[in-house]
């Protein structure tokens, strides 16, 4: 799922009081990736409404569950199939101020547990209080997918940071790696950890000592990104049970679908 995924949105180049400079000489600026990815983000949900307007896909989840020992307890798998129809071209109505309200303060009773809930995409909406919590390096450059990406790191900016709920407790903790595709500016990759535990009601419901997480995107030929997979690893301990969650997503059967791609495609962010 999108588990950190704007821990990415949000993360995403936050403060950029970065203070490395580019290597490389054919690497642009920290103020330039800054201005080209914040811009991005902004058309993101515009790009995941109309990538699901036009292509039907498949998505598995599989969860496993292990105890102390690494014994496995349980497993969760479950497929869903998603068709576009027709009548999504309808764009959704604008959500009322009480709704997005609700949608960027809520926390749900899912992220209060260490039973490997994870965080969705949502939960970090960019904003300057998000992006300020972070300190973030230029490292390089790869290809991703025959794309080219700019690979940069990121750790907390310091201990110290206000924790208003759960979910500040495992973003002021994150650290990790993202990449960048040089010319839309997209997150493509992500890699990211905990940089310390992260206890759950003060460590009397529970702890998470270890949290990895990486997802990866791919771009279709007519400019929209989606989340081809998604992969974390939790350890903690649940009131007085120490436990140990594998999540794995990956989508499949990608497909534009013929009865609504012959309607005329919105412009992709960055074509």
């Amino acid at each position: 799922m999108k588990v950190f995924r704007y821990l990415m949105a949000g993360i995403v180049f936050a403060t950029f009081s970065l203070t490395g400079r580019a290597a490389d000489n054919a690497l642009p600026s920290m103020d330039t990736v800054l201005e080209q990815v914040i811009a991005h983000a902004k058309q993101e949900s515009d790009n995941d409404r109309s990538f699901d307007q036009f292509y039907g896909y498949s998505r598995q989840k599989v969860t496993e569950f292990r105890n102390s020992d690494g014994d496995l307890k349980k497993t969760e798998n479950k497929t869903s199939v998603h068709q576009p129809n027709p009548a999504a071209l309808v764009p959704p109505p604008t959500p009322t101020v009480s709704e997005t309200a609700k949608k960027e303060n809520g926390v749900s009773d899912t992220h209060s547990n260490v039973r490997g809930k994870q965080f969705k995409r949502n939960d970090f909406l960019l904003n300057q209080d998000l992006v300020n919590r972070f300190r973030f390096q230029l490292v390089g450059q790869e290809s991703l997918d025959g794309r080219s990406a700019y690979i940069i790191d990121f750790v907390p900016v310091k201990k110290d940071l206000p924790e208003r709920n759960i979910k500040d407790r495992f973003i002021n903790k994150a650290a990790g790696r993202l990449w960048i595709d040089s010319a839309d500016y997209a997150l493509v990759k992500a890699d990211l950890h905990l940089s310390r535990p992260v206890d759950v009601a003060f460590g009397l419901v529970g702890s998470v000592w270890k949290f990895d997480y990486s997802f990866l995107r791919s771009r279709t030929e007519d400019g929209f990104w989606f989340t081809r997979n998604v992969n974390w690893h939790l350890e903690g301990r649940e009131v007085i049970v120490n436990r140990t969650v594998d999540y794995h997503e990956q989508v499949s059967d990608l497909h534009k679908v013929s009865s609504v791609a012959s309607a005329e495609l919105p412009s992709a962010a960055h074509p």
